[in-house]
């Protein structure tokens, strides 16, 4: 039996690469798009755009979504891993879902912005999403705003201008601040990782 793996719906995701690469993965994506379709047995909540317009649309899923994550693996993609976070200081100041204690912080001044490009992933800890994927691997990575959190939820480090966290984790919720979707071999097999996560959790 495929693995059931919910696409979260609410209106700002990258959801047709997203859904296109499970399917590649022989798992069964499918997508929730109100806050009774929660059935499946492991979630993702992508995203594109500002953090505040991201955190209004997601209002409706955020009281079930929180209770899922205590038995669900999740992967936030991009803006969906951002969110993950206490707060973000995007267009002012705005509380996030603080799943994982940490700020999203503007991308020092000087640099071109958005960070867009491939770009390579220190990684600073062993685990299972990383499992096979070579150390320095390159990534696809769109975003002018990046998480920053204490090292105990740091799976791997980028450089641009600055070193940030682009993978973190805190049990068994993930976010990658770049599109695995979009990230060639590399990115399925993140993916295929998570997959696994989600089958040793049913």
């Amino acid at each position: 039996m495929s693995v059931k793996i919910g696409i979260i719906d609410y209106g700002m995701g990258n959801l047709k690469s997203v859904y296109k690469a499970f399917k590649f993965l022989k798992a069964e994506p499918l997508f929730i798009d109100n806050e009774e379709s929660f059935d499946c047995d492991g979630l993702i909540l992508p995203g594109v755009g500002a953090f505040e317009d991201g955190m209004k649309n997601l209002e409706p899923f955020i009281k079930i979504l929180k209770k899922e994550v205590e038995t669900k693996p999740l992967l936030g993609i991009c803006l969906g891993m951002q969110m993950l976070f206490s707060d973000s200081e995007e267009n002012g100041f705005f509380k996030g879902l603080d799943i994982i204690p940490g700020s999203v912080k503007k991308l020092p001044e000087g640099l071109k912005v958005p960070h867009m490009g491939w770009n390579s992933i220190e990684f600073l800890d062993d685990d299972p999403l990383l499992i096979e994927i070579k150390n320095e691997s390159y990534f696809y990575f769109v975003h002018s705003y990046a998480p920053f959190c204490g090292p105990d939820y740091t799976l791997g480090e980028t450089e641009y201008g600055i070193r940030f966290p682009s993978i973190v984790a805190k049990d068994f919720t993930y976010g990658t601040q770049f599109h695995p979707e979009k990230s060639g071999e590399s990115g399925l097999k993140l993916l295929k990782n998570y997959i696994n996560i989600v089958e040793s959790t049913i």
